[in-house]
């Protein structure tokens, strides 16, 4: 049996994972982290709390299975993507909070530009709309507000990079300064015809950055590392993925017309649309879902903020709830929403409306409105988010769509996979290991060592999956929808 460790940095929590080569979670351990909101609209991430929870998930890791790490043949790497930090060239350690993908605090800028032809050129080179969920505006917001640290950006003796170059930076005790094409895509100075670097755009944004990470394949070598001295002998860090896209190779989508929905933190849906990019006119993005061989392959992507946050919310901030399976139980026992409809825009809407001054909303309450029905509502509004990106994609692409899985926290959730399954009339296939990007990660890094042949080897490993067939009649379907748009054109005006 052949061992592979992997490390999901997501956008709550750091988790070390021990696959074996047919795709089997064996152990995990996930060590959570502090969310910082400065200000409103602000969310940010101690890089150094991050790091150390990647030795303490391996650590422990390790402890429960002394053994297994030591003999692991790779180490793979899948990451929260957006999200930007800033971190010493010669200590590896970060010189402020890391600014993550939710925090919207470059919005002045982005309004700046959103209308103007330099939008159109970023749009045509990235694929990305001018937005802050992407790491540009951040990095403007640094230098418009923290000149010390910007000025060592410029003279080189800091660096940048999203969360897989700055732990690979890390692990690697400053040796490999890199990330893969998924990530920097993400950024808004990458160019996804010549799949490199575009100085130019980093102009755009009124930056002047001395070095930038090199990009390598997913399917690559980046280093070795024996963290800190953790394990006994040093792994090679081997496939390293964003975690959308790691989410669309582990569901094994290789193909146009094939579709994932990540439900995370938020939820990232992607739809493969072959080697030939596209463009949205509806504010859906064109990705690189992957380089291989030297080969893009393209995708649409749309990116919902909230999903897991929302039921966080609802235990947290409104205690209706006193832990996560509560809302299935929940929203179970109501036959209806009760005319409720619950908009989940805490920090803007993102595709494919992208407004980002949005906020949430919950409609429709009645004295007869029960908790039940709110909680409902949620689950609800979330799957209607996704599948308002999941129309707008189809239409653009003109591509039917093939096939349509889901991974991640929230599938174990069968009242909103049914629900996801039910509006979009279309048999929803869910993974059985929540956890998917980790594995999409370990596949690449089984290429990268040529564990794995191809993609066909790759499509021949038998998954567990669960299946949704979609039980909601049409007429249904189309009003509870009209609901929707009707309560979505109130939180837009």
């Amino acid at each position: 049996m052949t061992l592979i460790l992997a490390i999901d940095q997501s956008t709550s929590a750091t988790k070390a994972m021990l696959f074996n080569e047919k795709a089997d979670l064996l152990d995990q351990v996930s060590v959570t982290h502090q969310q910082y909101f400065p200000k409103p609209g602000w969310v940010e991430h101690d890089a150094e709390e991050i790091y150390q929870n990647v030795l303490m998930a391996v650590r422990s890791l390790k402890e429960k299975n002394p053994a297994a790490l030591d003999q692991a043949a790779w180490f793979s790497l899948t990451n929260q993507r957006e999200t930007i930090v800033v971190f010493d060239r010669e200590s590896g350690k970060p010189l402020h909070h890391a600014i993550v993908w939710q925090d919207r605090r470059g919005e002045d800028f982005c309004s700046s530009l959103r209308n103007t032809a330099l939008a159109q050129i970023v749009q045509k080179k990235t694929g990305l709309l001018v937005d802050t969920y992407f790491p540009a505006s951040k990095l403007t917001w640094i230098k418009n507000n923290l000149p010390d640290l910007n000025k060592r950006l410029v003279q080189g003796t800091a660096l940048i990079g999203t969360i897989d170059t700055y732990l690979i930076y890390r692990l690697t005790h400053g040796k490999v300064y890199a990330t893969d094409h998924t990530n920097a895509s993400r950024t808004l100075f990458y160019d996804i015809d010549t799949l490199h670097w575009d100085r130019s755009l980093l102009s755009v944004f009124d930056l002047s950055i001395a070095e930038l990470p090199e990009i390598r394949e997913s399917a690559s070598c980046f280093g070795q590392t024996d963290f800190e001295g953790i394990l006994d002998k040093s792994l090679t860090i081997a496939g390293v993925m964003g975690d959308s896209q790691a989410a669309l190779f582990a569901e094994r989508c290789f193909e146009p017309g094939m579709a994932k929905v990540t439900f995370g933190t938020g939820s990232s849906i992607l739809l493969n649309i072959g080697h030939e990019k596209k463009y949205s006119e509806n504010g859906i993005v064109t990705a690189i879902a992957w380089v291989l061989n030297r080969k893009p392959t393209y995708a649409f992507e749309g990116i919902t903020n909230f999903t897991g946050a929302v039921i966080a919310w609802l235990k947290d901030q409104l205690g209706l709830i006193d832990n996560v399976a509560d809302t299935e139980i929940q929203a179970s026992s109501v036959p209806d929403n009760g005319g409720v409809y619950f908009v989940p825009s805490f920090v803007g809407m993102g595709a494919p409306y992208w407004k980002a001054d949005a906020r949430g909303a919950i409609f429709g309450l009645t004295p007869g409105v029960k908790k039940e029905h709110i909680i409902r509502a949620a689950l609800e509004g979330i799957g209607f988010t996704v599948t308002d990106v999941l129309r707008i994609m189809g239409k653009d692409a003109d591509i039917p769509l093939l096939q349509l899985c889901a991974d991640g926290g929230a599938v174990r959730n069968q009242f909103l996979m049914q629900f996801v399954a039910d509006i979009n009339q279309r048999e929803l296939i869910a993974s059985s290991l929540p956890e998917l990007s980790a594995l999409g990660a370990v596949f690449s890094g089984g290429l990268a060592c040529g564990f794995y042949a191809n993609l066909q080897t790759l499509q021949q490993i038998d998954m567990a999956v669960r299946r949704y067939l979609p039980a909601m009649a049409a007429e249904d379907v189309k009003n509870i929808f009209s609901g929707w748009n009707h309560s979505v054109q109130k939180v837009l005006l």
